[in-house]
């Protein structure tokens, strides 16, 4: 699993559906579609309709990965913060049961506040 307490993510900008469609579809459940994907050089996050995943591409080659799938319904307490003036990234802050906090950090290019509303969806 991905070590979030550890891990230095570098930034997530909006990338195509497609850039993690066949790698992850897999795993997918009944009726599960990707709602959003973020991309930081190698690394990615995916928001489906069910859950959030988080994927690490390991190795020179990249041939490795982890995935750790951050059910939606494990989601206790969520916040954002928007981008400012000098400060123009944005953070996503999720606690999990049985985890605690894990945040991702967002370009400026993301649109924070459909990541709000999509994770409002699925957990209120």
């Amino acid at each position: 699993m991905i070590d979030f307490q550890n891990a230095s993510f570098m930034k997530l900008r909006p990338v195509p559906n497609s850039n993690f469609g066949a790698l992850i579809a897999p795993m997918f459940i009944q009726d599960e579609q990707i709602i959003g994907a973020f991309q930081t050089v190698r690394d990615g996050i995916v928001f489906t309709t069910k859950r959030i995943i988080a994927i690490n591409i390991q190795g020179i080659t990249g041939k490795k990965k982890d995935f750790t799938s951050l059910p939606y319904s494990k989601i206790q307490v969520f916040s954002i913060e928007t981008s400012g003036v000098f400060d123009i990234d944005s953070e996503l802050d999720l606690w999990f049961s049985g985890l605690g906090k894990i945040r991702f950090e967002f370009t400026s290019g993301a649109n924070v506040a459909e990541i709000c509303r999509i994770i409002s969806t699925f957990t209120l």
